[in-house]
C-alpha cells in the first residue's frame, strides 16, 4: 500500500491546490502500479511551519516561496 508524502510550507497553497497535488499525485502513482491500486495508495500533505525549512543553511518563510513563485530571487 503506497504511501506519498509531501512537505510544504504553512500558507504558501490553498486548499484547492493541496487537493489538486493529491489527485494529481495519487494519478500518477497510479498510472505506474495499475488502477488496482488506488483504492489503497494514502497521500499525506504535510505544512511546515515558516521559518522552520531550509535550504543550504538559510530558512526559507511563506514570503520566500512566494516571492520564488512569482520568479524573484530569495
Amino acid at each position: 500500500m503506497p504511501l506519498i508524502q509531501v512537505k510544504v510550507i504553512e500558507n504558501v497553497f490553498s486548499d484547492d491546490q493541496k487537493q489538486a497535488m493529491i489527485r494529481q499525485l495519487t494519478d500518477a502513482l497510479v498510472a505506474i502500479e495499475g488502477e488496482n491500486m488506488r483504492p489503497v495508495t494514502w497521500c499525506v500533505v504535510e505544512e511546515v511551519r515558516s521559518g522552520s525549512w531550509g535550504i543550504a543553511g538559510n530558512p526559507l518563510s511563506t514570503g520566500d516561496v512566494h516571492a520564488l513563485a512569482a520568479g524573484a530571487g530569495v
